[in-house]
C-alpha cells in the first residue's frame, strides 16, 4: 500500500504518484489514467473501461456478422 498526499497544483489539488506506482501501472508523464468507482472505494487504471465495453460489443457483432464482413471486404 502507498500513502499519497494531496498537494496544491495551480488552482487544483492533485496527487503525485511514486515511481514504483507508475512502473506498476506502466504509465508515464502525459498518459491518461481512469478513475472508476469500486465497491471498496475507487480504482485507478490506465485502461478505459468504457472503451473495453465498446470493444467487447464490437467483437460480438463481428463474430455474429462474420459472413457479411467478408462480403464487404471483397
Amino acid at each position: 500500500m502507498n500513502a499519497l498526499k494531496l498537494t496544491q497544483i495551480g488552482n487544483s489539488v492533485g496527487v503525485i504518484l511514486p515511481k514504483e506506482v507508475l512502473a506498476r501501472l506502466k504509465v508515464e508523464k502525459g498518459d491518461m489514467l481512469y478513475l472508476t468507482d469500486a465497491p471498496g472505494g475507487v480504482t485507478l487504471t490506465p485502461h478505459n473501461p468504457e472503451f473495453a465495453t465498446q470493444m467487447d460489443a464490437a467483437r460480438d457483432i463481428m463474430k455474429q456478422r462474420r459472413h457479411v464482413l467478408r462480403e464487404l471486404a471483397k
